[in-house]
């Protein structure tokens, strides 16, 4: 991979380039002197994969937004002592996809580059992501909180990459869960133009919420939602697997054709459910589904939400009715979840010792453990028997 490393100081240039040579074997990194101004010159021709930008302040960011809009094809990562809000906020606008801090910490930067190299590198089908699928039980479950929040929390782990597709076409709002950032695409946008449909496309299409969680959003308008096809669900979770680590599908609760497409190619389908009877009685009738669509028992994953201790329906007797075990429990804690909804922060950000966040912690690391962290959770168990 070609990667091109500018800074206004030379000496500075020639540092930063020897970090990134250090990320991975193969790389052709080049290291330029120039202002961000200088920045077309200073590419001369040389179609890199990756730029890094040393020194970057907030007027730079026009020249790099303009050279990013001449060239989608390029990653552009930028170090810069600017750190505000206002910074991020127009650095993304200018399609920079990382942002570090000056000086440049070594393991931080070569991470970065890492991230980039794995998203541009060649996908195989034994590489390709695993997909999560949340599916409600009812509506007002908690079904989008969580896969949103569970997204955000896989993301934040380490450098693997992680897709939130929302395909609750017709009142999905898993974005708003995650930032306040605009949509400029949605799922019914690329379905117009499936024929399309690359790795670029994809990526110009979703928010990109972090350098690792990238959001595809439902359509705004819920008349968009009726042109979205089982093929172009078909076709857009297929690409996603091939450019992230994971991807997590926000699926509602309709049972139609897109729905089981999506739940189809789920390595593991998270039913949510809440501990009343109207609840149990949708829960039981999706599980009589799943078992005329031969669905492997270790496929399926069922998740109560908002559970609290002395219910009148008890965690045993949902168990029972559904001929399953070890079922998880997130507890309901409201004053948290509805201070990340009403703020559009993912509750492991506002805090991570809530319950709610320690939950979908556990959730996380048990369906895809991080070295280092306690393996031996209630879902790594249920599949050691698979």
């Amino acid at each position: 991979m070609k990667i091109k490393v500018v800074s206004p100081n030379s000496e500075r240039a020639e540092k930063v380039a020897q970090i990134v040579r250090g990320s991975a074997s193969g790389l052709d990194v080049r290291a330029a002197t120039a202002t961000a101004d200088g920045l077309q010159v200073a590419v001369n021709g040389s179609r890199p994969g990756l730029l890094v930008l040393d020194g970057v302040d907030l007027s730079g960011l026009d020249a790099v937004g303009r050279y990013t809009q001449a060239h989608p094809e390029v990653e552009t990562i930028v170090i810069s002592s600017e750190q505000s809000p206002a910074f991020f906020l127009k650095a993304m606008q200018a399609g920079v996809c990382d942002v570090l801090s000056t000086p440049a910490d070594g393991p931080a930067l070569q991470a970065a580059v890492l991230r980039v190299t794995r998203k541009r590198k060649p996908s195989t089908p034994a590489s390709q992501g695993e997909v999560f699928a949340f599916m409600a039980c009812k509506g007002g479950s908690g079904a989008s909180f969580l896969a949103a929040n569970l997204a955000h929390i896989l993301s934040a782990r380490d450098a693997r990459t992680v897709a939130l597709l929302d395909l609750d076409l017709q009142f999905g709002d898993a974005l708003m869960m995650l930032s306040d950032q605009r949509a400029v695409s949605d799922v019914a946008e690329v379905a117009r133009n499936i024929n399309r449909l690359d790795a670029d496309l994809l990526r110009s299409a979703m928010v990109h919420v972090s350098s690792t969680l990238s959001v595809l959003p439902a359509p705004q308008e819920l008349s968009q939602a009726l042109e979205v096809k089982a093929a172009h669900v078909e076709a857009i979770i297929k690409q996603a697997r091939q450019m992230f680590d994971f991807v997590v599908l926000d699926v509602g609760r309709s049972i139609d054709v897109l729905s089981l497409q999506a739940l189809d190619m789920a390595t593991y389908i998270f039913p949510i459910v809440q501990l009343s009877l109207p609840q149990v009685r949708d829960a039981k009738r999706l599980r009589a589904l799943f078992r005329s669509l031969e669905y492997p028992e270790q496929k399926i994953h069922w998740i109560v939400n908002r559970y609290q201790k002395g219910s009148d329906i008890t965690l045993e007797s949902l168990e029972q009715t559904l001929g399953t075990k070890g079922i998880k429990t997130i507890p309901n804690h409201f004053s948290s979840v509805s201070a990340s909804v009403n703020q559009g922060v993912p509750i492991d950000k506002l805090s991570r010792n809530n319950p709610v966040a320690r939950g979908l912690l556990e959730l996380a690391q048990s369906i895809a453990p991080v070295e280092g962290a306690r393996k031996e959770t209630w879902l790594s168990g249920l599949f050691s028997h698979a």
